[in-house]
């Protein structure tokens, strides 16, 4: 059976029950006492294993078998979490998490997974813990030692093979077959390794069945090992003959062959039944427990695929310029059937655009379920007690956007715990609780989603970062005493800008919060950042619903147009001549008490002169990024219209203030303008 055609459903699924497995750990390690999460990470666990073993995946399936022994145990009350057992189980599930990452890069998904599986099964045995690591590293060396004697043979489990393989050994044992480990070592100036390996599995193969090898086939036949292989091999033959049937061939130095033992009586693997047993739980009171039911929970959704859903909305955008155009005709004709049908036909492809951008629409819980897990990771390094609240996980946003946010997430999440959040003896020495909070939310507001990452830590020291960036010549010193204390905030953005005094893996490398600026304001975005010395810092990102089809307002600048997105606009006005001023040889105009100032498209944009020319007014677009304002200067507006976001291509990168380009209804092509490069 080709396997393949199940290949996306399986990472899809896999993804979903390692995202229900991490949460219900999380729940679990803040309640050991709660059976009914166990029960879960259980259920998942099993299904996980199944679907690995069924996909041909032999690590994963092992490392999850072993990691289901503990949990049964733990179900079953037969053994006692501990935190050292937490680690144990939060890392195997690590190491499964990068398999999986492994097979939607185009992997084979294996990996070694003895250190953990060794793991695993000493906590089943009951002698276990995290002082016995020495040990456990030492035995693995005399099991090695046990293994290259050949006369003795080895266990089946000492190979790490899966429940398959062990099952067809014992059952071609029952039959009087042998079973064999066979190690094959190539000569060192072998040139052609894959070719001799190919050559040693059409003779194996000739005289019984190969069940595993080590690494896998794949790897052999990419030539991906050093000088030898290994094999588990199934066969009527002696280990004599087969001994002389491998060394017949070229090129082959060595060959070492141990029988393989059986367990006598294998434990039965546990099973978990569809139902379980109703727990008595708490109500759903965090974003943790929520989306732990969530990703357990079935509902009547169906999966479809992300290209399929780019497709649709590609299509549906050139049928949105299409629209354009045909009300443009409309218009020009004037006739009322016409006008009448097209009026109908918008609606109806306004309700359209509305159902498929909802279904692009996607919560950001999927990326902020990630979170917990990382704190609870991070804490331990630093020695800090952190509660990270979750508030608004339901809030979605367009897909594309959900792709490119988690990262920048991620640092700020980061630079909460490392820089803000103090540790324990010094927050109880501020008269603070020795665990500290941060809050990540998410809310809708217009046509924007914000999300605030908040903590209740030591807030910036604003002398510290001035310092900083007076050393670095990121302000000029003459400026430096006048500069107000949201001003010295925001150099935290600066690029290359950190405090962090030693380099380490969480702070300090000298990527600091400049790369978030950039990453959110080339999503249409900002990010702004408000703190308050000893009591806290917040960061507020704002960001567009979609970044498909905006609304946006056409603008003319002598024979061109461009789009300005709504987004960015406070408002359109048109001033007379005699109410430009001058400001350090900047024109500005004084917009509601505020002086703002003016942006020529024309020079920017260096759009040929065709003569016209209003005589004492200028149209002006006023636009904001964040606190700063600033005018465009435009010839005329065209009025509000609903258009597509076309990229530029690959030939036209980061191509100044242009963000993309739209088609309009009469076919020409307008610019989108970048309103955040054009105000500094």
């Amino acid at each position: 059976m080709d396997m393949n055609q199940y290949l996306d459903m399986f990472i899809e699924e896999s993804k979903e029950h390692l995202q229900a497995i991490n949460a219900n750990l999380l729940l679990l390690e803040s309640d050991p006492g709660n059976i009914g999460h166990v029960k879960e990470i259980f259920r998942s666990a099993h299904t996980l294993k199944g679907m690995s073993a069924t996909m041909g995946f032999e690590d994963m399936a092992s490392l999850t078998h072993e990691a289901e022994n503990v949990l049964d145990l733990i179900r079953n009350q037969k053994l006692t979490i501990t935190s050292d057992i937490m680690d144990v189980i939060f890392h195997s599930v690590d190491l499964i998490e990068s398999m999986v990452i492994d097979i939607t890069e185009g992997g084979d998904g294996s990996a070694d997974v003895s250190a953990p599986v060794k793991k695993l099964r000493a906590i089943v045995a009951g002698d276990y813990t995290a002082d016995q690591e020495v040990a456990a590293a030492t035995a693995v060396a005399e099991a090695e030692a046990v293994e290259a004697a050949e006369e003795e043979g080895t266990p089946a489990e000492d190979h790490e093979l899966d429940d398959y393989a062990l099952m067809v050994l014992k059952q071609s044992k029952e039959l009087g077959n042998n079973l064999m480990w066979i190690t094959v070592t190539l000569n060192e100036n072998c040139l052609l390794k894959a070719a001799r390996s190919y050559m040693v599995f059409d003779q194996l193969e000739s005289m019984g069945e190969v069940i595993k090898t080590k690494p896998s086939v794949e790897d052999i036949e990419n030539e991906r090992f050093e000088q030898s292989f290994e094999i588990a091999y199934v066969t009527m033959q002696s280990v004599e003959k087969v001994r002389s049937t491998i060394l017949n061939i070229s090129e082959i130095q060595d060959v070492v062959i141990e029988p393989i033992q059986l367990k006598s009586e294998a434990p039965p693997a546990p099973v978990v039944t569809e139902v379980a047993a109703p727990v008595e739980k708490k109500p759903a009171d965090n974003a943790q427990t929520a989306a732990a039911k969530k990703a357990t929970a079935g509902g009547k959704t169906i999966r479809v695929d992300i290209d399929r859903l780019d497709i649709l909305m590609n299509l549906f955008s050139e049928l949105v310029i299409d629209r354009g155009r045909l009300e443009q005709l409309a218009r020009e004709i004037g006739k009322s059937e016409l006008q009448e049908t097209v009026e109908h036909m918008s609606r109806i492809s306004g309700d359209l655009q509305n159902i498929i951008l909802t279904m692009r629409m996607v919560p950001v819980e999927q990326v902020f379920n990630r979170f917990p897990r990382m704190i609870r990771d991070l804490q331990k390094d630093l020695h800090k007690k952190v509660n990270l609240e979750i508030i608004g996980a339901e809030t979605e946003l367009d897909r594309t956007v959900i792709d490119e946010i988690g990262d920048p997430l991620n640092h700020l999440l980061r630079n909460s715990l490392d820089h803000g959040i103090e540790s324990p003896a010094d927050r109880k020495k501020a008269g603070k609780p020795e665990e500290g909070t941060i809050v990540l939310r998410a809310f809708h507001s217009g046509n924007h989603v914000f999300i605030e990452v908040k903590d209740d830590g030591a807030g910036i020291n604003k002398e510290k970062v001035l310092k900083k960036a007076l050393e670095r010549g990121i302000v000029n010193p003459a400026n430096a005493d006048s500069m107000s204390d949201k001003q010295i905030h925001e150099l935290l953005f600066a690029a290359g800008f950190s405090t962090a005094e030693v380099v380490s893996d969480i702070s300090g490398r000298g990527v600091g919060l400049d790369v978030v600026k950039s990453k959110i304001e080339s999503l249409g975005g900002s990010v702004g950042v408000e703190s308050v010395r000893g009591q806290g810092t917040t960061f507020l990102i704002q960001l567009p619903l979609t970044l498909s089809i905006i609304s946006a307002m056409l603008v003319q600048v002598k024979d061109e147009k461009y789009a300005v997105p709504l987004s960015s606009i406070i408002e359109t006005a048109v001033f007379k001549k005699d109410q430009i001023m001058m400001a350090h040889r900047q024109k500005v105009i004084d917009f509601r008490g505020r002086v703002v100032p003016l942006v020529s498209l024309q020079d920017i944009f260096q759009v040929p002169d065709n003569g016209a020319d209003k005589e004492d007014e200028v149209a002006v677009v006023i636009v904001r990024k964040g606190e700063k304002m600033a005018g465009l200067v435009v010839d005329s507006f065209i009025g509000q219209q609903e258009i597509v976001l076309k990229s530029l291509g690959k030939y036209m990168v980061n191509v100044f203030a242009i963000s993309g380009a739209t088609i309009l209804g009469d076919g020409q092509v307008a610019l989108i303008i970048d309103c955040n490069a054009l105000i500094k």
